[in-house]
Formats: structure tokens, C-alpha cells, sequence
């Protein structure tokens, strides 16, 4: 009976390829192979890609989920999660891959609230910012007697202190005046930090992020920024003071929509250590400087915080089921928040998308920025606010708006290009036109020396 065994077989490799994520550890290999069997059951929402490679040459895979992967779609958030940025912090790295997995079988089953997460948002997943660490780690197992044996990567930098500090020019220009977002890089930024590192930032740089969090282990608590206190270089950087980002109250939020949608996070007390509600300004737990949750406020518009998800840096296999249990709906609700404040598109007078114009919000001391296609995300809480939307050579436009506790409000903007300043010219006697009330429209100098230019070709 030769034909039924093709058959047979053709059924076994089914049943291997839609064979659910098991509660056990990753090794790399195993890590991208977990990918690719989520893409290859959702081939139509999902879409692995790399950012770069590590210190020793491996790829940074990400699975991307949305109804057009590939694509940004105008008023569609886009979210990340990061996790294993520690090597030895490796539950993150598990639950990514679950969530990865769960999001997929969800949208099979035609789960109604994973349908719409999927067909709004565009959800990008790196479970892994440092597998060399981790395999360091995964050599010696659950059982390693060095608490710190893979936590860096492979030139032995710690990944979470390596961001460019943005944070230093924040504050002097907070004293001094300058812009309170999208702070500048150093020129030599990139002969600064590490392969893994330069390859986040340059990710940050070609997405607009609006969301996000970074899976650590170590501690049981949602962290959110500032990281680094103002008193960092004067004091000793683990007794210092909190130090809290113009959008405090927002970030609290963030972080108690996780701690309590979390098994026990909220109850506070975890690992030895108590933390009201779950959460913590980062600062007033210790001082961080060049860390990644700040560097994405301060540069990007996402706005992201830090989950420590386990006592246990690397938790036991038989630990994990437990573990994604109690964070499962937490990471879900989690990327459900970006869908709140206010959104829209920002237009010229002909029409046109304004990539790069200023959204800004009276009382709030930071910015946003529109897209590459003219449309921008705000998170706020509900309210009334005033919003500002700006952009070189152009008018501003001012609009009063009230955000309610759902859905974000639609807020689009239409700004008029600065017209040509008008000056009076009088006639003289004998000459030209001075006087007599008459107006004329003349182009400043420069423009006309820049058209004659443009027209003859370089000088």
C-alpha cells in the first residue's frame, strides 16, 4: 500500500508544524525555529525579520503581527516588546514566544478581542536582544552558581547601560531652554555601543514605536522612567530620589494596567522586596544611567517601561506554564493601552502628509512627532487639553480637545503655509515706485539668489 504513505507523512509534518510553543527553554536554534512555526501558521498576519546581528554574528529576529505585516498602515499604532535583553533574564524570552504563539491560535479561532488587536495595532516581538548571553547562561542552566554569568554580551557589556545618555542634555536644557523629545545623537554615537545596541536604535529609528516594554528578570514590579535621578554623578546612584518624566501619571498607568492584570504583581510584595501597587519609578529604586527605557522617551516617541517578571533570573521549566498563566492577560492588556489620547494626521494646505511636525499639549513638557506618513499618536489620559501641532514654514494650529476613557480621540490638523512678507514701497520723484499707498510684494533677496541657483545648476 504505497500511496497512503505519503499521505501519512504529509499529516505528521502538519501536526509538527501547528504543535503548540512547549513550556521549556529556547536554546537560538530553537528560538528562530519557534518563529518561523508561528509564521508558518499565520503566514497571512505575520512576518519574521532580523535587525542586525549580535556580537558574535547572530541574527535579531523579530516577528512582526498585524493584518498587512510589512506595512504601516496611516493610524495604526505600532508596539514592541523587547525581552532577554539580560541574557540570564531569560522568562521574558519564554513568555514572548508564548504570547507570539497565543496571538496566532487566537486569531484562528477567530477570538474576537485578538481579532481587533491584531487588525489595529502592529505588534513587532524581539524575544531575544542578547542570545549570546543566553547561551552563556543556558550552558549552565537553572542551576548556575553565578548570579551574573551571561547577563552580557559577548564583549561582556551590559546592554541596559549602554544607550547613548540622553538624559544629561534633557536636564541642562530643561534649565536652559531646547527641545524636551527626539533628542539629538552623537555624531560617533555608533562607535560607542555595542553591535546588539546599535542595531535596537537603529530600529527605534525606522518604526515609529509608540509603545513598548522591556522584559527583565530579577525582582517582581513594573518600572517605569525616569531611570536616571538628577543627582546620578553627586550621590551614590542606589540612594537617590525619584526623578519623573512631564508624563508621570501616564506612566504610572502603564504600569498598573500590567501589575494588576498580572497574577501578584500588584500585591506588592515579591522576592523580598515591597513596591506599592507593584510599580516603581525606576530612580527611586536605584539609579540607572544609558539605560534603554529612558533613551526611548527622550529620543522616539514610545514611550516604554520596564516589567521584572521572576525572582528567579532563570526560572525552571516546570515554572514557566505557572508564569505565563500570570502574565498572559497582563501582556495583553498591556498592548491594548496604546489605543488611548489622541490621534489624526497632519496635513498641509494642499493636502499633502507633514512628517515631522510638533504635537505638542499645554502642560505637558514633551513633545510628539508625526510619522513618515503625516500621522501621529498621543497618549494621554482622559481630559481636556490643548494641542498645538507645528512644522517649519508653516502656521500653527491650536485646537481644544477632551479625551474620554476608551478610544483615542481623532484629532487631525491642516496647517497653512507662511505666506511671503509684504513690504510698502514708495515712490520717488523721478524714480520708481516709493509711495502714494500703493503695495508691492517683494521676495526677500536670499530666495531669489536660491532660485537663480536652482535654475542655473551648482555654482
Amino acid at each position: 500500500m504505497p500511496a497512503p504513505l505519503p499521505v501519512f507523512l504529509r499529516l505528521l509534518l502538519l501536526f509538527k508544524l501547528v504543535a503548540p510553543v512547549t513550556f521549556r527553554h529556547h536554546r537560538y536554534d530553537e528560538l528562530v525555529r519557534a518563529l518561523y512555526k508561528v509564521h508558518n501558521q499565520c503566514p497571512d498576519i505575520t512576518r519574521v525579520y532580523s535587525i542586525g546581528r549580535s556580537a558574535k554574528g547572530r541574527l535579531l529576529y523579530v516577528l512582526e503581527l498585524s493584518d498587512y505585516p510589512g506595512s504601516h498602515e496611516p493610524l495604526e499604532p505600532e508596539v514592541k516588546y523587547v525581552g532577554n535583553m539580560h541574557g540570564n533574564e531569560v522568562l521574558g524570552r519564554e513568555l514572548l514566544l508564548q504570547l507570539s504563539e497565543f496571538l496566532c491560535e487566537e486569531f484562528r479561532s477567530r477570538n474576537p478581542r485578538v481579532l481587533r488587536l491584531i487588525q489595529d495595532t502592529r505588534i513587532h516581538i524581539l524575544p531575544s536582544m542578547n542570545p549570546d548571553g543566553y547561551e552563556v547562561a543556558a550552558a549552565q542552566g537553572p542551576d548556575m552558581s553565578g548570579y551574573l554569568v551571561g547577563r552580557n554580551n559577548a564583549n561582556g557589556v551590559d546592554l541596559n547601560r549602554n544607550f547613548p545618555d540622553l538624559n544629561t542634555y534633557f536636564y541642562y536644557n530643561e534649565k536652559y531652554g531646547g527641545p524636551n523629545h527626539h533628542l539629538p545623537l552623537p555624531d560617533n554615537w555608533k562607535s560607542q555601543v555595542e553591535p546588539e545596541t546599535r542595531a535596537v536604535i537603529q530600529w527605534m529609528n525606522a518604526f515609529n514605536f509608540i509603545l513598548s516594554a522591556n522584559l527583565h528578570g530579577g525582582a517582581v514590579v513594573a518600572n517605569y522612567p525616569y531611570d536616571k535621578s538628577l543627582e546620578h554623578r553627586f550621590q551614590n546612584p542606589h540612594r537617590t530620589s525619584e526623578s519623573l518624566t512631564p508624563d508621570d501619571k501616564l506612566f504610572k498607568k502603564l504600569a498598573r494596567v500590567y501589575s494588576y492584570a498580572h497574577g501578584w504583581m500588584h500585591q506588592g510584595w515579591n522576592c523580598g522586596d515591597y513596591f506599592p501597587d507593584g510599580i516603581t519609578n525606576g530612580a527611586s529604586w536605584y539609579s540607572l544611567s544609558k539605560g534603554m527605557q529612558d533613551f526611548n522617551y527622550l529620543h522616539t516617541n514610545c514611550f516604554e517601561i520596564t516589567l521584572e517578571l521572576s525572582c528567579n533570573k532563570f526560572p525552571r521549566e516546570e515554572e514557566l506554564e505557572r508564569e505565563w498563566l500570570g502574565n498572559r492577560e497582563a501582556l495583553i492588556q498591556f498592548l491594548e493601552q496604546v489605543h488611548q489620547g489622541i490621534k489624526g494626521v497632519v496635513l498641509d494646505d494642499n493636502y499633502n502628509n507633514l512628517p515631522g511636525a510638533v504635537i505638542s499639549v499645554t502642560g505637558i513638557n514633551h513633545d510628539v512627532t508625526s510619522g513618515e506618513d503625516g500621522d501621529y499618536f498621543r497618549l494621554l489620559l482622559p481630559g481636556t487639553y490643548t494641542v498645538t501641532a507645528t512644522a517649519p514654514g508653516f502656521n500653527p494650529e491650536t485646537v481644544s480637545v477632551t479625551v474620554g476613557p476608551a478610544e483615542p480621540t481623532l484629532v487631525n490638523f491642516q496647517l497653512k503655509r507662511i505666506t511671503d512678507q509684504v513690504y510698502p514701497v514708495r515712490r520717488v520723484p523721478g524714480g520708481g515706485p516709493r509711495s502714494r499707498g500703493k503695495v508691492l510684494s517683494r521676495t526677500p533677496k536670499r530666495k531669489d539668489t536660491a532660485t537663480k541657483r536652482q535654475h542655473r545648476g551648482p555654482a
